[in-house]
C-alpha cells in the first residue's frame, strides 16, 4: 500500500511504471542466471545456458506473434479486430505444437550436437512451447492497447515463477540431473506467464473473418516480422550454440557467463522498443513526424551502451567476482569488448524496428545479411574465444555502419 501511494504521489505514468517494470524482470532473469551460475560451475552451467538459449531462441520465435499482434491491434477495431485475434491465437498454437513435437522427437540430436549430459531436458521444454506461443499473443494485445499494467504482469509471473520454482526444484530434487529441473522449471514458468490472459471468451471453433486486403497486410507484417526475429536469433544466440559445439564445457561455461554479462545492454534496450512499436505506429496512423521517437530512443540506447561498455572496461575483474565468481575470472579481458559487440546490435535494433513499424522492410534484410555474416565469421574463425568476441565486433559495427548510412539517405530523400 506504501509503494502504491508513493506512485499515485509521483504520479508515475503507466509506460514509466511499465519501463521500472522491465527493469525488475530483467533484474530476476538476471538474479536467475546468476544463482545458476554459482551453484553451478562452468561445466554444468554450460547445460543451463544451452536451455537459457533455447529460452531465448524461442521468445524470438514468439515475439513475431506478439509483434504483429500489437501492431494490428492498434490498426484494427470491433470485430474486425475480434476475428484477427482469433485467427492468431489458433495459429500460435498451432505453430507452438509443430515446433514442441519437432523439439520431443529431435531430443537425442540436440543432446548430441551440444553435447548436453541429457537429453530429456528438450523433451520438457518442447512441452512447454505452446504455451509460450499462446502466452506471447497475450502479451501483444496488452502491448497494442497499451495495457501496460497487465503487460507487466504477465512478464513478472513469468520471471518470479521460472526463479522460485527452479531454486525449489534444484534443492529438493538433487539426485535428478539439474539439466532436467532446470527445463521443468522454466516449462511451468510459460503457464504463470499466461496471467492474467486476456481473451478467456473467445471459442476456437468460431471462424474468423477478414477482408482480402486486411489479410494480405496482415500477411505481408507477419512474414517480414518472422524473418527479422530470425536474424535477431541468428545474431543474440548462434555464439553460445556454437561455442557450446565447437569449444569444450568448461570454456562454453566460461562463455556464458561472458555473454549473459554482455549482454544486459539488449535486455535495457529491449524494454525501449517494447514501447516503440505501439507508438510509431500511433503518430503514422495520425500523420505526424516519427523520426522525433526513433532519435530520443536511439540517443537512451547509445547512453546506456556507453556506460556499461566504459565500466566493463575499467571493472572486468570486480564485475565477473561479484557476479559469477572467481571460477569465471578468465574472462575478465574480453567483457567490454562483448559488451561493445552487443551495444552496436542493440542501436542498430533500434533502426530495424523503427522501420518495421513504418512497414519499410531493407533495414531488417541488411540485419539477415549480417546476421548470417556474424555466424559464417564464427564458423569459419573459432580457434579461441577471444576470436570468436572479435568476429562478432567486426560484423555489428558494420551492421551498424550500414543502418546509420540507410537512415541519413532516407532522412535526406524525405
Amino acid at each position: 500500500m506504501q509503494i502504491k501511494s508513493f506512485i499515485l504521489s509521483k504520479k508515475v505514468n503507466p509506460e514509466q511504471l511499465f519501463m521500472l517494470s522491465v527493469l525488475i524482470v530483467n533484474g530476476g532473469n538476471y538474479l536467475y542466471n546468476l544463482i545458476l551460475g554459482r551453484l553451478l560451475g562452468p561445466t554444468e552451467f554450460a547445460d543451463a545456458a544451452v536451455l537459457v538459449t533455447f529460452l531465448l531462441v524461442l521468445s524470438f520465435i514468439a515475439m513475431t506473434f506478439q509483434l504483429a499482434t500489437a501492431k494490428f491491434s492498434v490498426l484494427f477495431e470491433s470485430n474486425l479486430f475480434t476475428s484477427f485475434i482469433l485467427r492468431v491465437y489458433k495459429n500460435a498454437v498451432l505453430i507452438g505444437i509443430l515446433l514442441g513435437l519437432t523439439i520431443i522427437i529431435c531430443a537425442p540430436q540436440l543432446q548430441t550436437l551440444f553435447n548436453t549430459s541429457t537429453s530429456l531436458m528438450f523433451v520438457i521444454f518442447g512441452v512447454g512451447v505452446p504455451f509460450y506461443f499462446l502466452m506471447s499473443v497475450n502479451r501483444g494485445i496488452f502491448q497494442g492497447k497499451k495495457e501496460l499494467k497487465s503487460l507487466s504482469v504477465t512478464y513478472q509471473a513469468e520471471m518470479l515463477s521460472r526463479l522460485i520454482i527452479t531454486l525449489i526444484l534444484i534443492f529438493t530434487l538433487s539426485s535428478i540431473a539439474y539439466s532436467t529441473l532446470i527445463a521443468l522449471g522454466i516449462s511451468i514458468s510459460f503457464l504463470f506467464g499466461l496471467i492474467p490472459f486476456r481473451y478467456k471468451s473467445i471459442s476456437f471453433e468460431t471462424k474468423a473473418v477478414i477482408d482480402k486486403a486486411a489479410l494480405k497486410s496482415i500477411r505481408s507484417f507477419f512474414l517480414l516480422t518472422a524473418f527479422y526475429e530470425l536474424t535477431q536469433i541468428i545474431i543474440n544466440n548462434s555464439d553460445i550454440l556454437l561455442v557450446k559445439h565447437y569449444f569444450e564445457p568448461y570454456e562454453a561455461g566460461l562463455y556464458a557467463s561472458l555473454a549473459l554479462i554482455g549482454r544486459i545492454v539488449y535486455f535495457v534496450a529491449w524494454m525501449f522498443v517494447m514501447l516503440l512499436l505501439p507508438k510509431v505506429v500511433q503518430l503514422k496512423k495520425e500523420n505526424k513526424n516519427t523520426s522525433k521517437v526513433l532519435f530520443n530512443y536511439v540517443l537512451y540506447i547509445s547512453i546506456i551502451s556507453l556506460t556499461i561498455v566504459l565500466g566493463c572496461f575499467l571493472f572486468p575483474e570486480t564485475i565477473i567476482t561479484i557476479l559469477f565468481g572467481d571460477s569465471y575470472i578468465s574472462m575478465a579481458h574480453l567483457l567490454w569488448k562483448y559488451a561493445l559487440a552487443t551495444s552496436m546490435f542493440a542501436i542498430s535494433n533500434i533502426f530495424a524496428y523503427y522501420y518495421l513499424s513504418l512497414d519499410r522492410y531493407l533495414p531488417v534484410i541488411i540485419s539477415g545479411v549480417f546476421g548470417m555474416l556474424q555466424m559464417g565469421l564464427v564458423i569459419f574463425f573459432h580457434e579461441s574465444l577471444e576470436q570468436v568476441v572479435y568476429m562478432q565486433i567486426i560484423a555489428m559495427v558494420l551492421l551498424l555502419l550500414i543502418q546509420l548510412a540507410f537512415y541519413k539517405f532516407d532522412y535526406k530523400n524525405k
